[in-house]
């Protein structure tokens, strides 16, 4: 089963989108673009992304717990 968590190898700052990317097998680009327009139109993109960095694990973390 496939766990959404940061990404370790697809990152620019924490790797929340290259994980959301990864979860959601597409490009990370359109991810990031996503919060872009989200962090412009309504303010709360950047609110999310620094929750969802201090929430999702790092993908080391969940790859060591499945096995």
């Amino acid at each position: 089963m496939k766990k959404l968590c940061k990404s370790n190898t697809n990152k620019k700052i924490c790797g929340v989108c290259g994980g959301i990317a990864e979860y959601l097998n597409t490009d990370p680009t359109l991810i990031r673009l996503a919060f872009l327009v989200i962090c412009l139109a309504a303010g709360s993109g950047l609110l999310a992304y620094i929750a969802a960095a201090l929430i999702l694990p790092e993908a080391s973390a969940v790859e060591e717990d499945d096995d």
